[in-house]
């Protein structure tokens, strides 16, 4: 099991972690793209970090959201989205390649990836930018997965299914709604608990179910108050 985490979210003089702390300790680093956070400077610092430490590297496209770090839906025809996520991916591409790095997959970011899990008109529109990309996208891994890769076959895009160490799951398998009591997990006990349980393919959903979840990768948000050490944890677990 590789272990993801978005970075590259900090912008100009707000900084949101110390990415040095994290990137030793992750496989696979889900970079902003500058649309809900990230701005040049701070991009190309986080790819180094990655060539550094030999963490592969993937677009966190979003919509275009600063002031609502992404987490706020909008109302975009699937040429916008298309198009949002070309700009973002190529832009990141391209200062990947600046670094001798290649870009190796896309994860939707925030209020973008909720809608993709939730409306296929949304998902269809990221499988047509990523097979024009030639990209494959990470997507969270639900008792579906079988469905999602049959799109995701028609459009010639492989797919990387994550789970999430940190966040609670409903009885359908999506996440709990951040605005809810206790969507966010923050004790280590409770979120190594869910790591355990994952890499054994099930999760406690908030209503006491078990539910089968089969994912390639855990997320772990470095967004989090103890994210620095939660990550460290949870790399040891994995290790």
């Amino acid at each position: 099991m590789r272990l993801n985490c978005d970075l590259g979210e900090s912008f100009g003089n707000w900084q949101l972690l110390d990415e040095r702390d994290v990137m030793p300790f992750i496989h696979m680093a889900n970079i902003a793209c500058g649309y809900h956070a990230g701005d040049p400077i701070t991009i190309v610092q986080t790819l180094r970090l990655a060539r550094q430490f030999g963490v592969a590297v993937g677009a966190h496209p979003s919509y275009p959201d600063l002031m609502g770090f992404g987490r706020r839906s909008m109302a975009c025809t699937p040429t916008e989205i298309q198009a949002m996520l070309l700009y973002q991916v190529g832009a990141l591409r391209e200062l990947a390649m600046a670094e001798d790095l290649a870009l190796n997959y896309v994860k939707p970011h925030g209020a973008l990836y909720n809608d993709m899990m939730g409306d296929e008109t949304v998902l269809h529109a990221v499988l047509a930018a990523l097979q024009r990309c030639r990209l494959p996208l990470m997507m969270m891994a639900t008792p579906r997965n079988d469905h999602y890769r049959r799109l995701a076959e028609d459009y010639g895009v492989g797919l990387i299914f994550e789970a999430f160490a940190d966040r609670r799951y409903t009885a359908d398998g999506r996440l709990q709604p951040r605005a809810q009591t206790g969507a966010v997990l923050h004790s280590a006990e409770e979120i190594l608990a869910q790591v355990h349980a994952l890499c054994a393919g099930s999760v406690t959903a908030s209503d006491g179910r078990r539910i089968n979840i089969e994912a390639d990768s855990l997320c772990v948000h470095g967004d989090n108050a103890d994210a620095v050490a939660m990550i460290r944890q949870v790399h040891a677990q994995l290790e």
